[in-house]
Parts: structure tokens; C-alpha cells; sequence
């Protein structure tokens, strides 16, 4: 095996890992609002939700996007600060923490790797949140604070050592626990029948 072994993922085994996930979300957490981290949490965010408002009576569940970049070079960024800075590229307006109040918050991405772009997902958002309680008055604050709530899924989540973390209390959901592979994932792809023609390939040598 070479030193990053890849592991292609067809858009057929996200849809699964998320339907399976689902439930257990619904019953723990049955968020009302999800945070898709762009680009890699838009489509689980997207498929999630069918599933969300299938089981649960908001149907007007809807998805926010930010657009957070820790691998991709960016205008105005260096070489140094890509794999080690997160860079905000896109955010909640005009007033994310008012969005967030009150609300049962699920952030959601493709994938957990360093666990630095999650990392920095919560703690600005908490941030938001945070700023938005100094505008009501002190007793209330409590109250709000506690009605307020996050949680995180992923669709896989790397077994490797992380270089951030989360609180332990924070609820956390993964639809597949991984090795340290390299995820090829099918929005990538170029050519999508190629793709999973190499996925299923990959499947027969991991079962054999």
C-alpha cells in the first residue's frame, strides 16, 4: 500500500451514510437550523434535510452556508497559512448571531480531518451568539444562552490525531469512522461514471 492510500466515495454511499445518521440526530438533537461549511457541506446538508423533514414536523427546515477554506489557495494568501490557517471566505448576514439565538444549531461538512475548520466553525459562531446576548438584558441572558445549542455531523470523520477540539458536550455525529485515507469524494470528480466505476474496485479490494 503506498503512503496515502485513496478511498473514492460515490455520491450513493453519502446519501446511505446520512439516511442511517439521521435518526439517531432527529432523536438526540432535531435541529432548526442546519450550517453547511462550504464547499464539501453543501450537499450532505442538502440531503440531510430531505431526511430531517421527513421525520419531523419542520418542513421549513432550512440550511445557512458559510465558506470556510483551510487546503484551497486563495487570493491573499500565502503558501504558509494553506493546511494551517482557516480563511473565512463567506458568512451569515446581516445578523448572524439574532439567526442563532434560541436555536437547536447543526453544523454540518463532509469531512473530519484536523478538526481545525470545525474548530473554528463553532467557536466563531459561538462568538456571534455571544454578541447578540449583550443586546438583551442581563436576566434573560441565561435563559437564551441555554436555548441556544450546537452539534456537528460529518459524513466521515478521520481516525487520527486532531489539531483542534471540540467540548466534549458538544453533541458530534459521523456517518462513517475512517482510517487515515485520502477521500476522493464525487463532486470532484470530473468524470462521474469513471469514478465510480474506480470506487467499486476499491470496495471489491477492501472486502477481499
Amino acid at each position: 500500500m503506498s503512503d496515502v492510500q485513496h478511498w473514492r466515495v460515490t455520491y450513493n454511499d453519502i446519501h446511505n451514510l446520512i439516511r442511517k445518521a439521521t435518526p439517531k440526530i432527529v432523536t438526540e438533537f432535531n435541529p432548526d437550523l442546519m450550517i453547511a461549511i462550504g464547499g464539501g457541506g453543501f450537499f450532505p446538508a442538502r440531503v440531510m434535510r430531505t431526511f430531517l423533514r421527513e421525520t419531523t414536523e419542520n418542513k421549513s427546515l432550512q440550511i445557512q452556508a458559510i465558506g470556510l477554506s483551510l487546503y484551497e489557495p486563495l487570493p491573499g494568501t500565502s503558501q504558509e497559512q494553506i493546511g494551517k490557517e482557516v480563511v473565512r471566505t463567506q458568512w451569515l448576514s446581516p445578523n448572524p448571531g439574532k439567526l442563532l439565538l434560541g436555536k437547536r444549531n447543526l453544523i454540518i461538512d463532509e469531512v473530519d480531518d484536523t478538526r481545525k475548520t470545525l474548530h473554528y466553525a463553532y467557536t466563531e459562531l459561538l462568538k456571534d451568539v455571544e454578541e447578540e446576548l449583550l443586546s438583551y438584558p442581563e436576566p434573560e441572558r441565561a435563559e437564551l444562552r441555554a436555548a441556544t445549542r450546537f452539534a456537528v455531523f460529518v459524513v466521515h470523520n478521520k481516525n487520527k490525531p486532531k489539531l483542534a477540539e471540540l467540548p466534549p458536550e458538544l453533541p458530534y455525529y459521523a456517518g462513517e469512522n475512517v482510517e487515515d485515507v485520502w477521500l476522493d469524494y464525487p463532486w470532484e470528480a470530473l468524470n462521474i461514471e469513471e469514478h465510480d466505476r474506480l470506487a467499486a474496485l476499491d470496495k471489491e479490494k477492501r472486502v477481499s
